[in-house]
């Protein structure tokens, strides 16, 4: 075990690391918005809007990642529409993971009693109000686990983005292979920082769902 490639390689590898955490959280935050516009669409829009969306979201959920990547990168500049690698990156992702977040939103939303909405129709509260006072903080802690599921899947799919040369943790770990070559130790390397990644976001995850639940084990059965 060589391990002094993985000492020598170590700030490309940190270069890498850090590139694929903020393309990650540019995605995530970009899926996220898009994909609570989707879950608004497939519940309010008229029947056409969600056929559409609909339509679209059979598209993508249909289709592998690496598909969504080659199309943004390689057939698109065949209709002279040209983006970066990292763009394309943001893209993939953002496109792929938004209709699952969608689902996710619309599933929790609606799993709320009828009665709730009634509520505050009942207590005059607009629309915007009864989602921020009432309907979030119920459905809050039921999207968290399903959403930080999807937050994991997309980080570790993000390492598909380095067949597209952007300069990402997988690339940087390739270009670092080729110069030490040491596969194995490198790759156990960067096995273990997405283990620890994924780790540390999975326990964010139960805490913040406890905090958030707490309330509800706190009241009688």
């Amino acid at each position: 075990m060589d391990w002094q490639a993985v000492i020598s390689s170590a700030p490309s590898l940190w270069q890498g690391l850090q590139i694929t955490l903020e393309l990650c959280a540019i995605a995530a935050f970009c899926a996220l918005a898009l994909g609570a516009f989707l879950a608004l669409l497939l519940m309010r829009a008229p029947a056409f809007l969600q056929a559409l969306v609909r339509v679209w979201t059979a598209l993508t959920l249909g289709l592998p990642l690496l598909v969504v990547i080659y199309l943004l990168y390689f057939v698109l500049p065949e209709y002279n529409i040209t983006f970066s690698s990292p763009v394309v990156g943001v893209l993939a992702l953002t496109l792929y993971y938004a209709p699952y977040i969608a689902h996710v939103i619309r599933a929790a939303i609606e799993a709320l009693p009828r009665g709730q909405w009634e509520a505050t129709r009942v207590l005059g509260l607009s629309r915007l109000r009864a989602l921020g006072d009432v309907v979030l903080p119920q459905t809050l802690p039921q999207m968290l686990s399903p959403l930080m599921g999807l937050l994991i899947g997309l980080l570790k799919d993000s390492a598909l983005l380095s067949i597209v040369s952007v300069q990402e943790f997988m690339y940087e770990a390739k270009q670092a292979i080729s110069a030490t070559y040491a596969p194995l130790e490198i790759y156990l390397t960067v096995a273990l920082c997405y283990w620890v990644i994924s780790s540390f976001i999975d326990f964010l995850a139960r805490r913040l769902e406890q905090r958030m639940t707490r309330y509800s084990q706190r009241l009688p059965h």
